[in-house]
């Protein structure tokens, strides 16, 4: 039965069905074959739970956070600073590329929206300078992959959710490692700039970089004003989120006049879209979770695993890590976190892992997933942003997920990254 699930499933998604139809599908099939016993109202019961907790008011939030500072020229600004700083070194503005996108990840949360601003001024100055566009487009849709981990990040509220595990702790979490991979994709870049013989810019005076940090002071108070509001014991996530969209308003609306009034009707839409999405995969994934767990499957599927591993909590986080990085090669991010955390829990409680540190290896492997063919949707955005094809776009790759997967490796053998600023945090 279980394969006949998964060989149904597969075939919805080969047919081209948004990812809500194979996993309302798999949930039927289970329904209506007695692999379980429940009938549509628990079905329906289970939806409804999977998008009650208040937590997940957070995301549109964000989302629509993301989307004002999007139309407005944060991104520039911060692009500015970064710039000021590295231009004078070797392979300077692909850093500065990157280092944007985690700052940029910082103030929005959203890969997407990261690849959309980030990559929009980014690509043809590093095309002007020398590098090919492969390099350039894997490099925007790599690093925005580090907004997954700088707080806020819908991954981790969504994983915050599922597991029941502090969404502050999260964020404190998710920093260092993201500050990991930034430097680890900026020597990447200085090689291979040195390997190129690409010259670097001239050096920017500290006039510039004094002017350049003054017009960045409000946007990078942005990541300080969530973290250290929920840290301080000033608001919930919830009302971090709404501080967020009211920051983000004063900013693009008032100070900066880049957003009037007429285009928050357009914003609020496209966040609706973008939450509906997200609630309808939400729910769905919440009553295939509980389905197959009625249903035994994951008992079946992992005891024999968690057997196998015992009380080894590396062997545990690899096995963890190998799960989602398969899964978000094919399926969205958070479909994932909604279906396999569940499925994982038993094996995290068993070896005794943090919940939290879990969470960081979860969450960096759905933004490796986001931009790892065949079906990342960072790919698809650069896709339409660039008009450029699908083979261009990741040809590039490569060496930037071979990066991140060494990150993991990192972090699974040295989970004090992770947990340092919320063992601080909780003092």
């Amino acid at each position: 039965m279980t394969l006949w699930l998964g060989l149904i499933m597969l075939a919805f998604l080969l047919l081209g069905f948004p990812m809500m139809v194979p996993l309302a599908a798999g949930t039927l099939f289970m329904m209506f074959t007695g692999m379980t016993f429940f009938g549509p109202d628990q079905m329906v019961s289970w939806m409804i739970t999977g998008v009650g907790s208040w937590v997940l008011a957070a995301v549109p939030m964000f989302i629509f956070a993301a989307d004002i500072l999007t139309k407005g020229h944060t991104a520039n600004r911060l692009l500015d600073l970064v710039d000021s700083f590295t231009r004078h070194m070797r392979g300077g503005l692909p850093i500065t590329t990157a280092a944007s996108c985690a700052l940029f990840g910082a103030v929005s949360g959203s890969t997407q929206a990261t690849v959309v601003a980030m990559g929009g001024p980014m690509r043809p100055r590093l095309l002007a300078k020398g590098y090919s566009d492969r390099f350039a487009l894997a490099l925007i849709i790599n690093a925005s992959d580090i907004a997954l981990l700088i707080p806020p990040s819908i991954g981790f509220i969504v994983y915050g959710v599922v597991m029941k595990t502090s969404i502050g702790d999260l964020f404190l979490a998710g920093i260092l490692p993201g500050l990991l991979i930034l430097l680890m994709f900026s020597l990447y870049c200085y090689i291979g700039a040195r390997i190129r013989g690409i010259e670097p810019e001239p050096r920017a005076t500290w006039g510039e970089r004094l002017t350049a940090l003054r017009r960045t002071l409000l946007p990078l108070g942005f990541p300080i004003l969530v973290v250290g509001g929920i840290y301080g014991g000033y608001f919930s996530a919830v009302e971090a989120s709404a501080v967020a969209v009211a920051y983000a308003v004063l900013l693009e609306m008032v100070i900066y006049r880049q957003v009037s009034i007429r285009d928050l009707g357009g914003l609020a839409l496209s966040t609706g879209m973008i939450t509906a999405v997200v609630f309808i995969l939400v729910a769905v994934g919440a009553a295939f979770s509980q389905t197959l767990g009625t249903a035994g499957v994951p008992e079946a599927v992992l005891g024999p695993a968690i057997d196998a591993i015992g009380d080894n909590q590396s062997l545990a986080l690899m096995l963890i890590a190998a799960a989602f990085f398969v899964g978000c090669m094919f399926v969205d991010p958070i479909v994932v976190i909604l279906i396999l955390v569940p499925i994982f829990k038993p094996l995290v409680e068993s070896t005794g892992l943090d919940p939290v540190h879990v969470g960081v290896i979860v969450t960096l492997q759905a933004a490796i997933g986001s931009a790892t063919p065949p079906f990342g949707c960072d790919i698809f955005t650069a896709i339409a942003v660039f008009r450029r094809p699908y083979m261009e776009v990741i040809r590039g790759t490569p060496p930037f997920i071979l990066i991140l997967l060494m990150s993991t490796l990192i972090l699974i053998f040295f989970p004090q990254i992770s947990l340092l600023l919320p063992s601080l945090g909780g003092q």
